[in-house]
């Protein structure tokens, strides 16, 4: 039986809470590995499995997957994690990380919970939502090219949330696809992943310690 959950801390004891939402390929290797690397730099992470116990091989299988997913059962999923993690952090706040469509679930949780999430970061994530009363900063990385997300759906999301004028910063990567930063798609671009991972981690540096 697959994980729920990975949780880890920094040795030293509770630092920030970082919630890393991984894309539909679920508790990967690489998602373990990230979410070590972010408690080493003095993160305390938790990140859920939003592909709910499946292992997709493909990119199909995981579209298939996500299309049959209860999306109230993964807006509570992420809820719940986030409430959990508040409380085990150092500050009672946290930053949100997620990938594809755990990017999507960062920026609505930003809304969600606006008392909880201070820093969200999107990687080839959307969100069409109304942006009031959130107190998060954003940083956003786009693909060039995403078959899920549309050059206007990006500039509309970009513009909704300047009419509240928020912090947001938006990246958009050359030369790459939805998928970029996950070693899992055949997309995934080395380069493009490791300036996206650098600026995150920098990112929720800066807004939570």
């Amino acid at each position: 039986m697959r994980d729920q959950a990975y949780f880890v801390a920094p040795p030293e004891g509770p630092g920030p809470g970082v919630l890393f939402l991984p894309s539909w390929w679920g508790l990967t290797k690489s998602v373990r590995s990230r979410a070590d690397s972010l408690s080493e730099a003095g993160f305390t992470v938790l990140a859920p499995d939003l592909a709910l116990g499946e292992s997709p091989t493909t990119e199909e299988e995981a579209e298939r997957m996500l299309a049959d997913a209860d999306p109230n059962r993964l807006a509570s999923l992420v809820v719940s994690s986030a409430s959990l993690l508040a409380e085990k952090s150092a500050t009672g706040v946290i930053g949100v990380l997620g990938f594809g469509m755990g990017g999507s679930l960062a920026l609505w949780l930003a809304v969600r919970q606006p008392d909880t999430v201070r820093a969200a970061v999107s990687l080839y994530g959307s969100q069409a939502v109304d942006f009031a009363g959130t107190k998060a900063d954003f940083l956003i990385h786009l693909a060039e090219s995403d078959r899920f997300i549309s050059s206007d759906e990006a500039a509309f999301m970009e513009a909704t949330m300047g009419l509240e004028s928020l912090d947001v910063t938006v990246v958009s990567h050359p030369q790459t696809r939805h998928g970029f930063a996950d070693p899992e798609s055949n997309a995934f671009d080395e380069s493009a992943a490791d300036r996206a991972w650098t600026s995150a981690v920098d990112f929720l540096t800066d807004r939570l310690r």
